[in-house]
C-alpha cells in the first residue's frame, strides 16, 4: 500500500508549465504512481481546491541548523534550503553535517563554505579591510577543496562584509569552484548604491573561470534607483554565455549585523544612510529606531544585534523577480521568536500572491517553476523541483486565493507571523506541515555534494 496519496487536487507540472489533473502517490519518500483516479494509502489528503506543487527551495538562507528557522522556513513552505551563504558558514562541513545528521533536520539542506567570514578568519586575518597574503589565500584555497570534497554545494563571497577581499583572493576561490563545477553566490560590494563595480567585478571573475555565477538578494545591493540598468548589464552577460543567475526576497528593505562593515560610519555615509532608516531587529532596542547612543552602544557592546535599513524602490522587487533567472530567496536568519525580519516569515506566500494573485507579473505556473525547478536545476538537485514519477516527495500543497502572508516589519506586527493558506508540506513523504500545524517531523535529509 501506499504510504500517502493527494488525490484531487490542482498539480503544476513545472517542466511543461502546465496544470495537471494527476492523484499523487508516494511511498518510501518518492513519487511512485500519477493517477487519473483517486488513490488509496495510509494517509489520504483531499486537496480538492488546492494547488499541489513541488516543495519550493530557498537558495539563499542562514538557517545552519537553527531549529526555528527550519519551522518558519517549512510553514512557508520551503522543503529545501541551502545555508551557508554571504560568506558565514561552519568552515568544517563534513562535522557541521555529521552533528545535523545525528540531531535530524526537518526540512532538506544544503551547505556552503563561506569565505569572507569564515575561510578568511580560519588563516588569520581578522580586519575586514586586510588583503589576504599569499600562503592565506592558499591556505583558504585548501581548505575550500576540503569543505568541497566533504560535501559542500558550493563557495560564498560576501565582498560587502570583507572589503579587503582582493580579485586575487576571490578569484583564486572561484577557480576551485569551478573545478569542482559548484555554484559560487556572491553578495557584491556596497560601494555605493548607485555603482555598477561591484556587478562588474563579480561578471569578469565568472568570464575568467567560467564558474556558475549566483548574485544574491539582487534587489537589496541594486534596489535603489538603478534596477533597470543592473538587470541590463545582467541580460547582456547572459548573452555573451557567461553563466549567471539571480536572486531575490519580496522586500527592497535589508538586514544584517550591526557589527559588519555594512554600517561602518563612513559606509552610511557613502550611502546617505541616516540612524532613522535603521531599526532594531533583535535584542534590548528591539522596534527602536537607531539613534546616535543606540548606534554606539550596540556596535561597541553587542556587535551580532540585527539592523533593518529602510529603504529602495518598490518597483524593483517586481523588475527584478519576473526576470526568468530570477530565484525567490528568503535571506532567512537565525533569530528568536518575536525578532527578525518579515522575509523570515512571509516572503514565498507574498511572492505568489503579489506576482501572480495581484499583479500578473508571473503566471503561476511560471512563478513556481522559478521557486522550484530553477534551483533544483541550478544546484544539481537532480530529485527535486518537479512532481514527476522517482521524483522526492517534497510537495507544498496551498490555497492559492488564501494566501497571505503575515509577517510584518518591527513596530508593524510580527516579523515571524505564518503565513495563512498552505495547509500540508510534505518532506521526503512525511508531513511537515499537516492542516496547517507544524508537526516538527525530522524528515528532511542533508544534501552532501560528494
Amino acid at each position: 500500500m501506499l504510504d500517502l496519496a493527494i488525490n484531487n487536487g490542482t498539480v503544476i507540472d513545472t517542466v511543461s508549465l502546465q496544470q495537471r489533473a494527476f492523484h499523487i502517490g508516494i511511498k518510501k519518500g518518492k513519487i511512485v504512481e500519477l493517477s487519473k483516479e483517486p488513490l488509496c494509502a495510509q494517509i489520504i489528503i483531499d486537496a480538492q481546491n488546492l494547488i499541489v506543487s513541488p516543495g519550493f527551495i530557498d537558495p539563499h538562507g542562514h538557517i545552519d541548523g537553527y531549529e526555528y528557522s527550519y519551522e518558519l522556513s517549512a510553514c512557508q513552505g520551503i522543503t529545501t534550503t541551502v545555508g551557508g551563504n554571504c560568506g558565514l558558514s561552519p568552515i568544517n562541513i563534513s562535522e557541521f553535517f555529521a552533528k545535523e545528521d545525528q540531531k535530524g533536520c526537518p526540512i532538506n539542506q544544503a551547505e556552503l563554505i563561506g569565505h569572507s567570514f569564515s575561510l578568511r578568519k580560519a588563516v588569520g586575518i581578522k580586519d575586514v579591510y586586510q588583503k589576504a597574503e599569499k600562503d592565506q589565500i592558499q591556505k583558504m584555497k585548501e581548505l575550500a577543496q576540503k569543505a568541497l570534497a566533504d560535501g559542500a554545494c558550493g563557495i560564498s563571497l560576501g565582498l560587502d562584509y570583507s572589503p579587503g577581499a582582493s580579485f586575487e583572493e576571490i578569484l583564486t576561490l572561484a577557480q576551485v569552484c569551478a573545478e569542482y563545477n559548484r555554484i559560487l553566490p556572491v553578495h557584491t560590494r556596497l560601494f555605493t548604491s548607485y555603482d555598477m563595480n561591484s556587478l562588474y567585478e563579480v561578471l569578469e571573475i565568472s568570464k575568467r573561470t567560467g564558474v556558475k555565477l549566483l548574485i544574491s538578494h539582487f534587489v537589496y545591493q541594486y534596489g535603489e534607483g538603478i534596477m533597470e540598468e543592473a538587470l541590463s548589464i545582467v541580460d547582456k552577460a547572459i548573452a555573451q554565455g557567461i553563466p549567471v543567475t539571480i536572486d531575490s526576497g519580496m522586500y527592497t528593505d535589508w538586514a544584517t549585523a550591526i557589527g559588519t562593515a555594512t554600517f561602518d560610519e563612513q559606509v552610511l555615509k557613502d550611502n546617505s544612510v541616516a540612524f532613522s532608516h535603521l531599526i532594531v531587529a533583535t535584542g534590548e532596542y528591539y522596534g527602536n529606531v537607531l539613534n546616535r547612543e543606540i548606534y554606539t552602544k550596540l556596535r561597541t557592546s553587542n556587535p551580532n544585534e540585527s539592523i533593518i535599513c529602510r529603504s529602495g524602490h518598490p518597483d524593483s522587487v517586481y523588475q527584478c523577480l519576473k526576470k526568468s533567472y530570477c530565484i525567490p530567496s528568503t535571506d532567512i536568519g537565525n533569530y528568536k521568536q518575536g525578532e527578525g525580519h518579515p522575509q523570515i516569515a512571509g516572503t514565498f506566500p507574498k511572492y505568489i500572491k503579489e506576482m501572480v494573485r495581484e499583479r500578473k507579473e508571473l503566471s503561476l505556473e511560471e512563478a513556481i517553476a522559478k521557486a522550484t525547478l530553477l534551483p533544483a536545476q541550478l544546484f544539481g538537485f537532480l530529485d527535486k523541483g518537479k512532481l514527476e514519477i522517482g521524483a522526492d516527495a517534497d510537495i507544498t500543497i496551498f490555497d492559492y486565493y488564501a494566501l497571505e502572508d503575515k509577517a510584518r516589519f518591527p513596530g508593524e506586527g510580527f516579523p515571524d507571523a505564518k503565513p495563512k493558506g498552505i495547509p500540508y508540506v510534505i518532506v521526503n513523504g512525511e508531513l511537515v506541515v499537516d492542516n496547517c500545524v507544524y508537526t516538527g517531523r525530522k524528515a528532511g535529509k542533508n544534501i552532501r555534494f560528494l
